[in-house]
């Protein structure tokens, strides 16, 4: 199940990278791969509790990465100091390494990894799910340090405690609905990582998604009704500056792949991607 590609390094700027591959489970192979990116404090993990051995299951050659610093990637000790681009240089190397070039799937700011990346590179196709939009950050803080100031004092604390969550129902909040099995939210919670205080200041400020660069593809962008980081304006944000499909699965919380309902999710992605291999035939 886990994969360690022998990439080139660099040292510290080409850590070696956990993917976790998924191999195709159906008698008909798809046309592309899928490469599935994670959200902050996350890691591929995220991906294989339900996403990668379903979409297995449909035909796809599946991976998901953890990006440096991250799940079973090497950099943890010099998290604090990765960039964006560093993300972005992740993913590009994963893909080097595909035969084909794939659609990628990125959550909450694997969303803007899979941005930043378009500005460099053109792909089949993109999923964003949950993402941070092009102008980043900050609308979310603003909204919520105005809405719910608990909220986020409880993510300033996580941003400032290498992941820990303090208060499970606080995450429950940010992330999963109160509809998650209690047992499942204290395993995800202890799974969840510090994040690189150099991404999220690149998401809020210094280094934003520049539409006018992306190199068009097809694009799907899908919002939970129920976001508690990411509004479902947020996300039309995103539509319009990609001109992407947009759909919006009411009653769903941010971490949508986790989710007890993950299917209602999962399932407007597959009609997504059924939808762009008829056009391309």
């Amino acid at each position: 199940m886990y994969n360690w590609f022998g990439l080139p390094s660099t040292g510290q700027s080409a850590p070696e990278l956990e993917v976790i591959h998924r191999p195709p489970k159906a008698r008909r192979k798809r046309p592309w791969p899928l490469v599935f990116v994670h959200g902050a404090h996350a890691g591929a993990w995220c991906w294989n509790e339900h996403f990668l051995p379903w979409f297995a299951g449909k035909g796809y050659d599946c991976r998901a990465v953890s990006l440096r610093g991250h799940g079973g990637s090497r950099g943890r000790r010099s998290l604090q100091w990765h960039s964006l681009d560093d993300y972005v240089a992740d993913l590009c190397r994963v893909i080097d390494e595909l035969e084909t070039t794939p659609v990628v799937i990125g959550h909450s700011m694997g969303g803007m990894v899979i941005q930043k990346y378009l500005e460099r590179r053109s792909l089949i196709g993109a999923v964003l799910m949950a993402s941070v939009p092009p102008s980043g950050l900050a609308s979310s803080v603003l909204r919520m340090l105005a809405s719910d100031p608990g909220l986020f004092a409880e993510i300033s604390l996580m941003h400032g405690s290498q992941g820990r969550l303090t208060d499970m129902r606080s995450a429950g909040r940010a992330v999963f609905s109160d509809r998650l099995d209690p047992a499942l939210l204290e395993r995800y919670g202890a799974r969840m990582q510090g994040e690189s205080q150099r991404v999220l200041m690149d998401m809020t400020l210094w280094n934003l998604a520049r539409p006018s660069l992306v190199k068009t593809c097809p694009m799907l962008v899908l919002s939970a009704g129920d976001d508690a980081l990411f509004t479902e304006e947020m996300a039309r944000e995103t539509q319009r500056a990609y001109n992407a499909d947009l759909v919006v699965v009411d009653g769903m919380a941010h971490a949508m792949m986790l989710e007890h309902d993950w299917l209602r999710a999962a399932e407007p992605i597959a009609d997504w991607l059924e939808q762009l291999q008829h056009a391309s035939i």
